[in-house]
């Protein structure tokens, strides 16, 4: 794909498509049960950098005539899209919703709410998937509410997706 995306005979808008419709769903495949870092956030980011800036090409400084790469907030000024940890936090908190709602009798549901039993390993605590969901919460400013109480209400979660759509992720 890189051959194809920084080739010179496809126009911007197409690489663009391309990306959109063939590598992203490749890479966000499963992320509505991902427990990420921010090591793998960051990586997310540089990757999606990466493609940006085969696909947009370096600049041409006007006043030296030397070529140089494009910076970060030059590649989200130019692409459209929201960048892939935004998107995973949205159908993260999407895909809550839909557990939230499953019932106790459903597995998934179970292991959502469920404690582990067994002795606890020494050390941090490892990030779970619920943690994950009430930081997006959290950053939205819902963070400390029962949100599977919430849930129950569509159109108060709904505006609560929206919410977690337009964080601005550093």
């Amino acid at each position: 794909m890189q051959n194809l995306l920084s080739s010179k005979l496809l126009s911007k808008n197409l690489k663009i498509r391309i990306y959109r419709t063939i590598i992203l769903p490749v890479v966000l495949y499963g992320c509505e049960t991902w427990s990420l870092t921010l090591r793998e956030d960051r990586k997310l980011r540089v990757f999606e950098n990466m493609v940006l800036r085969r696909i947009f090409g370096p600049r041409k400084k006007e006043v030296t005539g030397k070529w140089r790469r494009l910076h970060n907030e030059e590649l989200n000024d130019l692409n459209s899209s929201p960048n892939t940890v935004r998107v995973i936090k949205m159908r993260r908190v999407r895909w809550a919703v839909h557990v939230a709602r499953m019932g106790e009798k459903i597995g998934v549901y179970r292991v959502l709410v469920g404690k582990p039993e067994g002795k606890i390993p020494l050390g941090r605590p490892r990030r779970r998937w619920v943690d994950n969901i009430r930081l997006d919460l959290q950053g939205v400013g819902c963070g400390y509410m029962d949100w599977i109480g919430l849930a129950q209400d569509r159109d108060r979660w709904r505006t609560l997706v929206c919410a977690v759509m337009n964080l601005r992720v550093p």
